[in-house]
C-alpha cells in the first residue's frame, strides 16, 4: 500500500505538481506582507477580489475552438502595478478560496495548482517590472515599457506552466499546446493583458469609481464576446449539419473520416464505417410525393442518431447514410447495427404497409479500417460494395466487407482481361515497350499470385491490375515514351505522373475501382521515398508492395531506351540489394524464389552493352 502510494508520488505529473505548489507556496512566504491598514484599503481589496471573481464568472468562448478565457488577469495586473505585489498576491489568493467554496465540482487540488500558477505569474511580472525601473501607484506614459516587461514575463510564464500541465496531465506535445496558445487565443489574451494599463489609469485617479467603469466595460466586452461565440457557433453548426434530418451532412462526414484515418495511422487505432440506404424509398416516394418522402427521411435520420449514440451519423446523400464508429471493429460494428436494424423494423411510420418487408427497413455496408487502406475514397468504395451486395441479397440486410463476397458479384476474370486488353491494344501504336512489358508483368503476377497467402479476389485483384498498371503512358507524349537518350528532369516528373494519369482512366469503369491503388502506388517504396504518395512500410497496400517488385524485376530484364539490361541474376541481386529500401522484404524473397525454381515461357536475357546515350 505504502509503495503504491510512492509509486504514485514519483510519476512526472505528481512531480510537476509538486513543484508548482511548492514554488507557488514559498513565493506567497517571501511577499506574505498583509496589504491593507485603512478600512479604505480594506474596501479596495474586497471590490479588487470582487471583480476577479466576477469577470472569471462571466468567462467567454473564442472561436473557432472555444478557447476558454476570461479578463481578471487585468485586475491582477492593474493591482500590482498600482498597489504592489502584496496586494496582487492576496487578490488572487482571496479570488481562489472564494472559487473553492463555491465550485466544489472541480477538485480541490486543481484549485490549489491555479492559484499556485497564478503567484509564480505574479512574482515573475513584479520582478520583470522591478527590473525595467517600474514604479509602482504611478501610471507614467514614458515608462510604457515597463509596464510591456511585466505583461510579456506574465503571458510568457503562463504558456509555459500551461504548456507543462498539459504534457503531463493531458499527454500533449508542448510545443502544440504552445501553438494553440498562441493561435487561438493570443489576440485576446494580450488584449486583456493591455486592458490592464487602462485600469492602471483609472485606480490610480478615480480609485473605487474607475474600477466601477473598468468593469462596466469589461462586462460588456465579455458578453460581447460571449455573444459572438454563440453566433460563431450557430452559423458553424448550421454549416455543417444536413437541414432535411438535422444529422452532419457530406461534408463534414469526408472530414470527420479523413481525420479519423489520421488517426488510425498514428494511434493504431481501428474504427468501422457504415454506409445506409434506406429500402424502397423511391417506391415510397412515388406514392405518396416528395413532402411525405422529407418527411420519412428526417424520422429514419432521428432514429439513427438516437440508437447510434455517440458514434457519428451523416445524411450521405439522398437516402443514404454513414456512420463512422470509432474504436470498434467490424464485427462489434456488424452485432450493433443489426441490433438498430431490428429497431428499425419494430418502429412503425405512417405508409411503411406499401414496402416489401411491411416494415421501415435499411440495408448497410461494413468495412474496418486496416493500415492498408491508404485513402478514404479506398474505405467508402469497400463500404459501398458490401452494402451493394447486402440489398442484391434481398434488402433489410447488414454485410460485413469482404473479398469472397466481392467475389460472388463481380464479371468473371476472362471478361474483365478481354476489356482490359482492349484499352491495351492502344498501346501497339504508341508505345510496343508498355504493351509487352504489361504482358510480362501480368505473366508473372499470375504465377506469383498462386505461391503468396491470397484469397481468390486478392489473386484476381493482382492480376489485372498488373496488366492495366501502366495505363497512364497513354497521356504521356510520344516522343518522351521513345526517347532513347536520357529523360530531362521535366520529362522525368511528367512520367512519373502516369500513375494518377492511369488512375483516372480506370477510374472512369466502375468494375476497375478495386485496381486504383495498384495503378497509383506501384512505384511507392518500402522506405517511403516513392511517388506519388510517398507512403512507407504496410501503408502501402500489400498488392501494390507485391507489384513493385514483379514491375521492377520485368523493367530491369527487358531492354529499356535509357539503361542497360540486366540478366536475370543481376537482378536478383538488385532486388535483394534493395529489399527494405524500395521492395517489401517478403514478397522480394517470394520473388526471388519464384524466378530461381520457374520456368518461363521467355528466354532470359541476354547482357547487353550499356547504351552510350542513356547516360
Amino acid at each position: 500500500m505504502i509503495r503504491d502510494k510512492l509509486a504514485v508520488l514519483r510519476e512526472p505529473k505528481s512531480l510537476y505538481l509538486g513543484a508548482v505548489y511548492a514554488l507557488g507556496a514559498s513565493l506567497w512566504l517571501l511577499h506574505a506582507e498583509f496589504p491593507t491598514k485603512t478600512l479604505n484599503e480594506w474596501v479596495m481589496l474586497y471590490a479588487l477580489v470582487a471583480s476577479v471573481v466576477l469577470l472569471n464568472t462571466i468567462a467567454f468562448r473564442l472561436p473557432p475552438n472555444g478557447t476558454r478565457q476570461s479578463m481578471d488577469s487585468a485586475i491582477v495586473l492593474a493591482s500590482l502595478f498600482v498597489f504592489g505585489i502584496h496586494t496582487a498576491i492576496y487578490v488572487v489568493l482571496f479570488s481562489y478560496l472564494i472559487f473553492a467554496i463555491s465550485n466544489r465540482k472541480i477538485a480541490l487540488w486543481k484549485h490549489a495548482a491555479n492559484l499556485w500558477m497564478y503567484v509564480i505569474m505574479v512574482v515573475a511580472a513584479s520582478h520583470a517590472f522591478d527590473l525595467a525601473g517600474g514604479v509602482t501607484g504611478f501610471f507614467r506614459l514614458e515608462d510604457l515599457y515597463t509596464y510591456i516587461a511585466a505583461m510579456a514575463t506574465y503571458f510568457l510564464v503562463n504558456s509555459v506552466v500551461i504548456g507543462a500541465f498539459h504534457v503531463f496531465f493531458v499527454k500533449q506535445s508542448f510545443f502544440s499546446v504552445l501553438n494553440e496558445i498562441f493561435k487561438e487565443s493570443f489576440s485576446a489574451y494580450m488584449s486583456t493583458l493591455l486592458l490592464s494599463l487602462v485600469l492602471t489609469a483609472l485606480l490610480e485617479s478615480n480609485h473605487l469609481f474607475g474600477l466601477f467603469l473598468f468593469m462596466i466595460v469589461a462586462v460588456l466586452i465579455s458578453k460581447s464576446f460571449s455573444l459572438l461565440f454563440d453566433l460563431y457557433s450557430s452559423v458553424s453548426e448550421r454549416a455543417i449539419r444536413d437541414q432535411r434530418t438535422g444529422l452532419y451532412n457530406h461534408g463534414y462526414f469526408e472530414e470527420a473520416l479523413e481525420a479519423e484515418l489520421k488517426k488510425g495511422r498514428s494511434d493504431r487505432k481501428t474504427f468501422s464505417l457504415a454506409l445506409l440506404d434506406l429500402d424502397n424509398f423511391k417506391k415510397y416516394n412515388d406514392a405518396y410525393g416528395h413532402l411525405k418522402g422529407d418527411q420519412l427521411l428526417e424520422f429514419f435520420g432521428k432514429q439513427l442518431s438516437k440508437h447510434c449514440g455517440n458514434h457519428l451519423v451523416a445524411r450521405y446523400g439522398g437516402e443514404e447514410f454513414a456512420v463512422i464508429l470509432r474504436d470498434t471493429d467490424a464485427e462489434t460494428a456488424y452485432r450493433f447495427l443489426n441490433h438498430i436494424r431490428k429497431q428499425i423494423n419494430d418502429t412503425y411510420f405512417e405508409g411503411v404497409e406499401l414496402f416489401p418487408h411491411g416494415c421501415l427497413s435499411f440495408s448497410a455496408g461494413i468495412v474496418q479500417y486496416t493500415p492498408d487502406v491508404y485513402d478514404k475514397n479506398q474505405l467508402v468504395d469497400r463500404a459501398d460494395q458490401a452494402m451493394y451486395y447486402a440489398k442484391a441479397q434481398g434488402k433489410n440486410v447488414v454485410h460485413m466487407y469482404n473479398e469472397d463476397s466481392v467475389l460472388q458479384r463481380t464479371l468473371d476474370i476472362e471478361q474483365d482481361i478481354r476489356e482490359i486488353e482492349q484499352q491495351l491494344n492502344i498501346f501497339l501504336s504508341k508505345d510496343v515497350y508498355t504493351f509487352q512489358h504489361s504482358k510480362r508483368v501480368y505473366r508473372y503476377a499470375i504465377e506469383f499470385s498462386d505461391r503468396l497467402s491470397l484469397t481468390d479476389v486478392e489473386k484476381k485483384t493482382l492480376v489485372l491490375g498488373a496488366l492495366i498498371h501502366d495505363i497512364g503512358k497513354l497521356e504521356i507524349p510520344r516522343d518522351v515514351l521513345n526517347k532513347k537518350g536520357k529523360l530531362t528532369n521535366e520529362e522525368w516528373e511528367m512520367v512519373k505522373k502516369h500513375v494518377l494519369w492511369g488512375k483516372e482512366i480506370a477510374s472512369t469503369n466502375e468494375k476497375f475501382k478495386p485496381l486504383l491503388p495498384l495503378i497509383e502506388l506501384h512505384h511507392e517504396r518500402y522506405d517511403g521515398t516513392g511517388y506519388p504518395r510517398g507512403l512507407q512500410g504496410e501503408e502501402i497496400p500489400k498488392l501494390a508492395r507485391a507489384l513493385c517488385v514483379i514491375d521492377s524485376f520485368d523493367a530491369m530484364t527487358t531492354e529499356r531506351p535509357y539503361q542497360r539490361t540486366k540478366t536475370f541474376q543481376e537482378a536478383i541481386v538488385e532486388l535483394r540489394t534493395f529489399s527494405g529500401k524500395q521492395f517489401d522484404p517478403a514478397f522480394a524473397e517470394a520473388f526471388i524464389d519464384m524466378i530461381e525454381r520457374g520456368t518461363f515461357e521467355w528466354a532470359e536475357p541476354e547482357q547487353s552493352p550499356p547504351n552510350p546515350a542513356a547516360g
